[in-house]
Protein backbone atom coordinates (compact mmCIF):
# COMPACT_ATOMS: atom_id res chain seq x y z
CA UNK A 1 0.00 0.00 0.00
CA UNK A 2 1.38 3.47 -1.02
CA UNK A 3 2.01 5.76 1.74
CA UNK A 4 -0.02 8.86 2.30
CA UNK A 5 1.74 11.80 4.38
CA UNK A 6 0.44 15.21 5.13
CA UNK A 7 2.52 18.01 6.40
CA UNK A 8 0.34 20.76 7.93
CA UNK A 9 1.81 24.31 8.86
CA UNK A 10 0.28 26.97 10.88
CA UNK A 11 1.60 30.28 8.49
CA UNK A 12 3.14 32.33 10.76
CA UNK A 13 1.80 31.42 13.68
CA UNK A 14 3.57 33.66 16.19
CA UNK A 15 2.49 36.86 13.77
CA UNK A 16 -1.39 35.33 13.14
CA UNK A 17 -2.06 34.40 17.39
CA UNK A 18 -0.84 38.55 18.02
CA UNK A 19 -3.37 39.41 15.04
CA UNK A 20 -6.33 36.96 16.87
CA UNK A 21 -5.17 39.04 20.35
CA UNK A 22 -5.28 42.41 18.66
CA UNK A 23 -7.38 43.12 15.58
CA UNK A 24 -5.36 46.26 14.76
CA UNK A 25 -2.63 44.37 13.78
CA UNK A 26 -3.91 43.25 10.62
CA UNK A 27 -1.87 43.86 7.53
CA UNK A 28 0.53 45.54 9.35
CA UNK A 29 3.69 45.08 9.00
CA UNK A 30 4.36 42.78 12.24
CA UNK A 31 8.09 41.60 13.80
CA UNK A 32 7.91 38.97 17.17
CA UNK A 33 10.69 38.68 19.09
CA UNK A 34 13.28 40.61 21.40
CA UNK A 35 12.45 44.23 21.09
CA UNK A 36 15.89 45.23 22.45
CA UNK A 37 18.99 45.06 20.21
CA UNK A 38 20.36 42.04 21.62
CA UNK A 39 16.82 40.12 20.46
CA UNK A 40 16.33 37.99 17.88
CA UNK A 41 13.04 38.04 15.38
CA UNK A 42 10.99 34.86 16.29
CA UNK A 43 8.41 35.35 13.38
CA UNK A 44 7.83 37.87 10.80
CA UNK A 45 4.75 39.14 8.95
CA UNK A 46 4.60 38.29 5.19
CA UNK A 47 4.80 41.96 4.93
CA UNK A 48 8.19 42.83 6.15
CA UNK A 49 9.45 39.70 3.69
CA UNK A 50 9.39 42.56 1.10
CA UNK A 51 12.26 44.30 2.87
CA UNK A 52 14.75 41.26 3.23
CA UNK A 53 13.83 40.23 6.93
CA UNK A 54 13.46 36.75 8.11
CA UNK A 55 13.17 35.13 11.35
CA UNK A 56 16.67 34.66 13.25
CA UNK A 57 17.86 37.93 11.84
CA UNK A 58 18.95 40.27 14.99
CA UNK A 59 16.18 42.83 16.15
CA UNK A 60 17.72 45.72 15.02
CA UNK A 61 19.21 44.67 11.77
CA UNK A 62 15.27 44.30 10.86
CA UNK A 63 14.56 47.47 12.14
CA UNK A 64 16.63 49.07 10.12
CA UNK A 65 15.58 47.10 6.99
CA UNK A 66 11.68 47.65 7.94
CA UNK A 67 11.18 50.74 10.18
CA UNK A 68 7.18 51.21 9.75
CA UNK A 69 7.39 47.23 11.18
CA UNK A 70 5.41 46.99 14.76
CA UNK A 71 7.50 45.23 17.18
CA UNK A 72 6.10 42.53 20.05
CA UNK A 73 7.88 40.82 22.48
CA UNK A 74 5.03 37.98 22.22
CA UNK A 75 3.67 35.66 25.04
CA UNK A 76 4.73 32.19 25.04
CA UNK A 77 1.73 30.86 27.11
CA UNK A 78 -0.73 32.11 24.27
CA UNK A 79 1.11 30.60 21.88
CA UNK A 80 1.10 27.08 23.37
CA UNK A 81 -2.20 27.71 24.22
CA UNK A 82 -3.25 28.30 20.66
CA UNK A 83 -1.00 25.40 19.92
CA UNK A 84 -2.66 23.22 22.20
CA UNK A 85 -6.17 23.65 20.79
CA UNK A 86 -4.91 23.02 17.07
CA UNK A 87 -3.20 19.97 18.15
CA UNK A 88 -6.18 18.67 20.24
CA UNK A 89 -8.10 18.98 16.83
CA UNK A 90 -5.72 17.16 14.91
CA UNK A 91 -6.01 14.46 17.78
CA UNK A 92 -9.83 13.88 17.54
CA UNK A 93 -8.97 13.53 13.67
CA UNK A 94 -6.40 11.04 13.25
CA UNK A 95 -5.32 8.10 14.35
CA UNK A 96 -1.33 8.71 14.06
CA UNK A 97 -0.01 12.07 13.96
CA UNK A 98 3.41 14.19 14.57
CA UNK A 99 4.04 17.26 16.39
CA UNK A 100 7.37 18.59 14.87
CA UNK A 101 7.34 22.04 16.76
CA UNK A 102 4.87 24.33 18.27
CA UNK A 103 3.13 25.28 14.26
CA UNK A 104 4.07 22.18 12.66
CA UNK A 105 2.27 18.85 12.40
CA UNK A 106 2.17 15.31 10.18
CA UNK A 107 -0.22 12.65 10.11
CA UNK A 108 -0.39 9.37 8.12
CA UNK A 109 -3.49 9.14 5.92
CA UNK A 110 -2.19 6.14 3.91
CA UNK A 111 -5.27 3.85 3.55
CA UNK A 112 -7.66 6.77 3.87
CA UNK A 113 -7.94 7.25 -0.08
CA UNK A 114 -10.33 3.57 0.02
CA UNK A 115 -12.71 4.66 2.64
CA UNK A 116 -12.76 8.89 2.34
CA UNK A 117 -10.29 10.49 -0.14
CA UNK A 118 -6.86 12.14 1.59
CA UNK A 119 -7.10 15.12 0.29
CA UNK A 120 -10.90 15.49 0.66
CA UNK A 121 -10.25 14.38 4.63
CA UNK A 122 -7.33 16.83 4.97
CA UNK A 123 -8.95 19.74 3.28
CA UNK A 124 -11.99 19.64 5.65
CA UNK A 125 -9.45 19.16 8.92
CA UNK A 126 -7.95 22.28 7.56
CA UNK A 127 -11.13 23.74 7.56
CA UNK A 128 -12.01 22.77 10.85
CA UNK A 129 -8.88 24.62 12.54
CA UNK A 130 -9.23 27.71 10.28
CA UNK A 131 -12.60 27.77 11.92
CA UNK A 132 -12.34 26.97 15.23
CA UNK A 133 -9.04 29.09 15.86
CA UNK A 134 -8.63 31.53 13.28
CA UNK A 135 -5.48 30.56 12.73
CA UNK A 136 -4.32 30.29 8.98
CA UNK A 137 -3.16 27.25 7.85
CA UNK A 138 -1.12 25.55 4.87
CA UNK A 139 -0.78 21.55 4.27
CA UNK A 140 1.30 19.40 1.76
CA UNK A 141 0.27 16.16 0.68
CA UNK A 142 2.70 13.53 -1.00
CA UNK A 143 3.90 9.71 -0.10
CA UNK A 144 6.62 10.89 2.27
CA UNK A 145 7.66 13.39 4.56
CA UNK A 146 10.00 15.41 2.76
CA UNK A 147 7.65 16.39 -0.38
CA UNK A 148 5.13 17.16 1.85
CA UNK A 149 6.78 19.74 3.50
CA UNK A 150 8.33 21.09 0.22
CA UNK A 151 4.37 21.22 -0.97
CA UNK A 152 3.28 23.24 1.81
CA UNK A 153 5.85 25.55 1.61
CA UNK A 154 4.94 25.87 -2.02
CA UNK A 155 1.49 26.39 -0.54
CA UNK A 156 1.99 29.13 1.45
CA UNK A 157 0.28 31.44 2.45
CA UNK A 158 -3.14 29.63 3.46
CA UNK A 159 -3.10 26.94 0.79
CA UNK A 160 -3.26 23.75 0.03
CA UNK A 161 -1.34 21.39 -2.77
CA UNK A 162 -1.09 17.63 -3.25
CA UNK A 163 1.51 15.76 -5.24
CA UNK A 164 0.36 12.40 -7.04
CA UNK A 165 2.03 9.50 -6.10
CA UNK A 166 5.12 9.34 -9.25
CA UNK A 167 5.48 13.08 -9.23
CA UNK A 168 7.74 13.62 -7.01
CA UNK A 169 10.82 14.61 -9.05
CA UNK A 170 8.86 16.56 -11.44
CA UNK A 171 7.20 18.58 -8.75
CA UNK A 172 10.42 18.97 -7.16
CA UNK A 173 12.83 19.87 -10.33
CA UNK A 174 12.31 23.68 -10.58
CA UNK A 175 12.86 24.35 -7.36
CA UNK A 176 15.52 26.25 -6.12
CA UNK A 177 18.24 23.86 -3.95
CA UNK A 178 17.92 25.48 -0.99
CA UNK A 179 14.24 24.34 -0.43
CA UNK A 180 15.53 20.95 0.40
CA UNK A 181 15.35 20.31 3.85
CA UNK A 182 18.72 20.10 5.16
CA UNK A 183 20.24 22.44 3.07
CA UNK A 184 21.30 25.49 4.95
CA UNK A 185 23.47 28.05 3.86
CA UNK A 186 26.98 26.31 3.92
CA UNK A 187 25.77 23.48 2.04
CA UNK A 188 23.52 25.87 -0.37
CA UNK A 189 26.99 28.19 -0.92
CA UNK A 190 28.97 24.85 -1.58
CA UNK A 191 26.48 23.22 -3.90
CA UNK A 192 26.16 27.17 -5.80
CA UNK A 193 29.70 26.94 -6.34
CA UNK A 194 29.61 23.70 -8.03
CA UNK A 195 27.13 25.67 -10.34
CA UNK A 196 23.71 23.85 -9.45
CA UNK A 197 20.81 26.29 -8.78
CA UNK A 198 17.93 24.13 -9.26
CA UNK A 199 16.95 20.75 -7.54
CA UNK A 200 16.55 19.01 -11.22
CA UNK A 201 20.47 19.76 -11.15
CA UNK A 202 21.09 17.41 -8.16
CA UNK A 203 18.78 14.88 -9.72
CA UNK A 204 20.99 14.87 -12.76
CA UNK A 205 23.84 14.52 -10.67
CA UNK A 206 25.51 11.07 -9.40
CA UNK A 207 24.22 10.22 -5.76
CA UNK A 208 28.48 9.17 -5.15
CA UNK A 209 29.72 12.83 -6.50
CA UNK A 210 26.98 14.18 -3.77
CA UNK A 211 28.90 11.87 -1.55
CA UNK A 212 32.25 12.87 -2.26
CA UNK A 213 31.55 17.00 -2.10
CA UNK A 214 28.85 16.50 1.29
CA UNK A 215 29.93 13.51 2.57
CA UNK A 216 26.80 11.51 4.36
CA UNK A 217 25.29 14.09 4.03
CA UNK A 218 25.54 14.14 0.51
CA UNK A 219 23.54 10.95 -0.35
CA UNK A 220 20.77 12.14 2.19
CA UNK A 221 19.95 15.68 0.04
CA UNK A 222 20.59 13.68 -3.03
CA UNK A 223 17.72 11.24 -2.26
CA UNK A 224 15.46 14.36 -0.74
CA UNK A 225 16.17 16.14 -4.23
CA UNK A 226 14.68 12.85 -5.91
CA UNK A 227 11.52 12.41 -3.87
CA UNK A 228 12.84 9.86 -2.07
CA UNK A 229 12.42 9.33 1.83
CA UNK A 230 11.35 6.80 4.33
CA UNK A 231 11.47 8.49 7.67
CA UNK A 232 8.49 7.28 9.70
CA UNK A 233 5.67 9.78 11.48
CA UNK A 234 7.12 9.57 14.93
CA UNK A 235 3.66 9.49 17.07
CA UNK A 236 3.22 12.45 19.41
CA UNK A 237 3.57 12.54 22.83
CA UNK A 238 3.66 15.30 25.16
CA UNK A 239 6.04 17.60 26.24
CA UNK A 240 8.66 16.48 29.21
CA UNK A 241 9.84 19.80 30.26
CA UNK A 242 8.74 23.08 30.02
CA UNK A 243 11.36 26.54 30.28
CA UNK A 244 11.64 30.57 29.64
CA UNK A 245 14.42 32.39 29.89
CA UNK A 246 15.29 36.32 29.51
CA UNK A 247 18.27 37.49 27.99
CA UNK A 248 18.60 41.42 29.49
CA UNK A 249 18.99 44.39 27.90
CA UNK A 250 22.31 45.39 29.67
CA UNK A 251 24.09 42.96 31.54
CA UNK A 252 23.09 43.03 35.81
CA UNK A 253 23.96 43.01 38.94
CA UNK A 254 20.91 43.74 40.85
CA UNK A 255 20.55 40.35 42.68
CA UNK A 256 16.72 41.73 43.68
CA UNK A 257 15.99 42.37 40.06
CA UNK A 258 16.89 39.00 39.24
CA UNK A 259 15.12 37.69 42.07
CA UNK A 260 12.35 39.07 40.92
CA UNK A 261 12.81 37.94 37.48
CA UNK A 262 13.22 34.64 38.57
CA UNK A 263 9.75 34.76 41.00
CA UNK A 264 7.69 35.81 38.17
CA UNK A 265 9.21 33.12 35.94
CA UNK A 266 7.78 30.56 38.11
CA UNK A 267 5.30 31.66 38.55
CA UNK A 268 4.19 31.57 35.01
CA UNK A 269 5.61 27.90 34.40
CA UNK A 270 3.33 26.91 37.13
CA UNK A 271 0.52 28.22 36.11
CA UNK A 272 1.10 26.66 32.82
CA UNK A 273 1.62 23.36 34.48
CA UNK A 274 -1.50 23.86 36.67
CA UNK A 275 -3.73 24.82 33.68
CA UNK A 276 -2.41 21.58 31.49
CA UNK A 277 -3.37 19.05 34.37
CA UNK A 278 0.67 18.49 34.43
CA UNK A 279 3.00 18.66 37.81
CA UNK A 280 6.75 18.40 37.42
CA UNK A 281 9.94 16.30 39.81
CA UNK A 282 12.79 18.46 38.81
CA UNK A 283 13.67 22.01 38.26
CA UNK A 284 16.51 24.12 37.44
CA UNK A 285 18.10 27.65 37.74
CA UNK A 286 20.42 28.94 34.26
CA UNK A 287 22.50 32.08 34.62
CA UNK A 288 25.27 33.46 31.65
CA UNK A 289 27.46 36.36 32.81
CA UNK A 290 28.88 38.70 30.66
CA UNK A 291 31.76 37.09 29.69
CA UNK A 292 29.77 34.25 28.14
CA UNK A 293 30.15 31.63 30.76
CA UNK A 294 26.95 29.72 31.73
CA UNK A 295 26.35 27.59 34.59
CA UNK A 296 22.90 25.61 35.66
CA UNK A 297 21.76 23.32 39.30
CA UNK A 298 18.86 21.23 39.05
CA UNK A 299 17.36 19.84 41.91
CA UNK A 300 14.68 17.05 41.85
CA UNK A 301 11.75 17.31 44.30
CA UNK A 302 8.45 15.95 44.88
CA UNK A 303 5.92 16.24 41.90
CA UNK A 304 4.33 19.59 42.43
CA UNK A 305 2.59 22.86 40.59
CA UNK A 306 2.24 24.97 43.15
CA UNK A 307 3.69 28.72 43.19
CA UNK A 308 4.70 28.53 46.70
CA UNK A 309 6.34 25.55 47.08
CA UNK A 310 8.49 25.78 43.75
CA UNK A 311 9.43 29.64 44.13
CA UNK A 312 11.62 29.11 47.89
CA UNK A 313 13.08 26.21 46.08
CA UNK A 314 14.43 28.17 42.53
CA UNK A 315 15.55 31.44 45.00
CA UNK A 316 17.39 28.32 46.62
CA UNK A 317 18.90 26.68 43.28
CA UNK A 318 20.21 30.30 42.63
CA UNK A 319 21.69 31.75 46.13
CA UNK A 320 23.65 28.70 45.41
CA UNK A 321 24.32 29.09 41.61
CA UNK A 322 24.82 33.03 42.31
CA UNK A 323 28.04 33.09 43.73
CA UNK A 324 30.34 35.32 41.44
CA UNK A 325 30.19 39.61 41.42
CA UNK A 326 29.77 39.51 37.68
CA UNK A 327 27.06 40.74 35.63
CA UNK A 328 24.73 38.86 34.35
CA UNK A 329 23.33 38.61 30.97
CA UNK A 330 20.68 35.86 31.16
CA UNK A 331 18.47 33.81 33.57
CA UNK A 332 16.26 31.09 33.05
CA UNK A 333 14.44 28.40 34.51
CA UNK A 334 13.15 24.85 33.49
CA UNK A 335 10.96 22.42 34.59
CA UNK A 336 10.95 18.99 33.70
CA UNK A 337 9.98 15.38 34.46
CA UNK A 338 6.50 16.43 33.60
CA UNK A 339 3.87 13.88 34.20
CA UNK A 340 -0.38 14.19 34.27
CA UNK A 341 -1.84 14.70 37.75
CA UNK A 342 -3.02 17.77 39.97
CA UNK A 343 -1.62 19.76 43.04
CA UNK A 344 -1.96 16.93 45.98
CA UNK A 345 -2.96 18.42 48.86
CA UNK A 346 -0.52 18.72 51.97
CA UNK A 347 -2.74 18.18 54.69
CA UNK A 348 -0.40 19.50 57.39
CA UNK A 349 0.70 22.84 55.16
CA UNK A 350 -2.49 23.79 52.61
CA UNK A 351 -5.06 25.61 53.80
CA UNK A 352 -8.41 26.09 52.55
CA UNK A 353 -7.48 29.94 52.01
CA UNK A 354 -4.43 29.01 49.65
CA UNK A 355 -6.42 26.21 47.44
CA UNK A 356 -9.16 29.41 46.73
CA UNK A 357 -6.92 31.31 46.16
CA UNK A 358 -4.87 29.06 43.51
CA UNK A 359 -8.49 28.52 41.74
CA UNK A 360 -9.19 32.54 41.76
CA UNK A 361 -6.12 33.20 40.28
CA UNK A 362 -5.95 30.65 37.60
CA UNK A 363 -9.58 31.76 37.09
CA UNK A 364 -8.20 35.11 36.49
CA UNK A 365 -5.40 34.22 34.14
CA UNK A 366 -7.59 31.89 32.17
CA UNK A 367 -10.08 34.41 30.83
CA UNK A 368 -8.08 37.58 30.99
CA UNK A 369 -4.78 36.56 30.13
CA UNK A 370 -1.31 34.74 32.07
CA UNK A 371 0.02 37.91 33.37
CA UNK A 372 -3.62 39.70 34.90
CA UNK A 373 -2.61 38.45 38.02
CA UNK A 374 0.98 39.35 39.31
CA UNK A 375 3.39 38.96 42.92
CA UNK A 376 4.58 42.22 43.71
CA UNK A 377 8.11 40.63 43.94
CA UNK A 378 7.69 39.66 40.21
CA UNK A 379 6.48 43.46 38.64
CA UNK A 380 9.90 44.17 37.47
CA UNK A 381 9.80 41.14 34.93
CA UNK A 382 7.91 43.28 32.17
CA UNK A 383 9.72 40.88 29.40
CA UNK A 384 9.46 37.53 30.35
CA UNK A 385 6.03 37.73 28.11
CA UNK A 386 3.80 41.01 26.84
CA UNK A 387 1.47 41.21 29.89
CA UNK A 388 -2.11 40.97 28.81
CA UNK A 389 -3.84 43.98 30.71
CA UNK A 390 -7.47 43.42 29.95
CA UNK A 391 -8.81 46.08 32.29
CA UNK A 392 -9.48 49.21 29.68
CA UNK A 393 -5.69 50.75 31.24
CA UNK A 394 -5.98 49.60 34.68
CA UNK A 395 -3.00 47.73 35.87
CA UNK A 396 -3.10 44.08 36.47
CA UNK A 397 -3.90 42.45 39.64
CA UNK A 398 -0.99 42.72 42.17
CA UNK A 399 -0.79 40.16 45.26
CA UNK A 400 1.68 41.09 48.06
CA UNK A 401 3.77 38.63 50.19
CA UNK A 402 2.10 38.09 52.93
CA UNK A 403 4.42 36.58 56.18
CA UNK A 404 2.53 33.66 58.18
Amino acid sequence: MNKTILHIDLDTFYVSVERLLNRELQNKPLLVGGVSDRGVVAACSYETRGFGVHSGMPMRMAKELCPEAVVIRGNSGEYSKHSDIVTDIIREEVPLFEKSSVDEFYADLTGMDRFFGSYKFASEMRDRIIRETGLPISFGLSCNKVVSKVATGEAKPNNKIMVDKGLEKPFLAPLSIKKIPMVGDKTYQVLRNLGLRQVKNVQEMPMDVMQRVLGKNGSVIWKRANGIDNTPIIPFCERKSISTERTFDRDTIDVVKLKGILIAMTENLAYQLRRGEKLTACIAVKIRYSDFNTYSKQLRIPYTSADHILIPKILDLFKTLYNRRLLVRLVGIKFSHLVSGNYQINLFEDTEETLNLYNAMDAIRKRYGDKSVLRASGMGSKSIGRIHNPFNGQPPVVLAHRKQ
